[in-house]
């Protein structure tokens, strides 16, 4: 994992941070990603996110499960263990839209959310940087990538112009490693120990 340079700028309304997010991408600067306490609605659009792919997952997963289901009671009935029920054929399709449903909707709905959690990088023990305490209290906060191009103070006077009341540089790892949020250190961060001569 690598620690990159931030410029976190903090935001007391939604009103100005909208229009600061379309100055921000007009600018040219890397937009990391922007914390609020609520969901806003066209926040991703203004931000240039692509829309989600979790519907098209979520129809590849219920046709899997489809599959199995039709694939899997096709074969003990036909193949592996043949009954002769009521002098119903073997392949009775009516009779299996109730398992086939269900294993619709299972596969779809596991599936689906197995993969919120991988995109969203949800999961127990995975610890992520705060960049700002309030960040799900009462403020919004935007955080820009820094690039070798990037002028830190320009950026700083920057987001003051757009209108933010808190700005600070932060360095900060980018991704996610194992770890508890009452423990500061990373489990795997190698300690040094004192010794005796010390």
């Amino acid at each position: 994992m690598s620690v990159k340079k931030f410029v976190v700028g903090c935001f007391d309304d939604e009103a100005v941070l909208f229009p600061a997010v379309k100055k921000v991408r007009k600018a040219g600067y890397k937009l990391h990603d922007i914390y609020t306490p609520f969901p806003m609605h066209g926040l991703d659009h203004a931000m240039g996110l692509r829309d989600t792919s979790l519907h098209t997952a979520g129809f590849i997963y219920a046709i899997t499960g489809t599959t199995t289901a039709l694939g899997g009671i096709s074969w003990v009935f036909t193949k592996d263990w043949p009954l002769n029920i009521g002098g119903k054929p073997h392949f009775a399709l009516p009779a299996w839209i109730p398992i086939t449903f269900e294993l619709t909707v299972l596969f779809s709905a596991v599936g689906m959310v197995l993969t919120f959690c991988y995109l969203c990088q949800l999961a127990p023990f995975l610890k992520k940087h705060h960049f700002h305490p309030r960040a799900t209290d009462d403020q919004f906060v935007m955080v820009i990538e820094c690039t070798e191009k990037t002028n830190e103070d320009e950026v700083k006077s920057f987001l003051a112009q757009a209108g933010a009341k808190e700005i600070n540089v932060q360095n900060a790892e980018t991704g996610w490693w194992l770890g508890r949020y009452d423990k500061d250190t990373m489990p795997f961060q190698v300690r040094k120990e004192k010794t005796a001569f010390e």
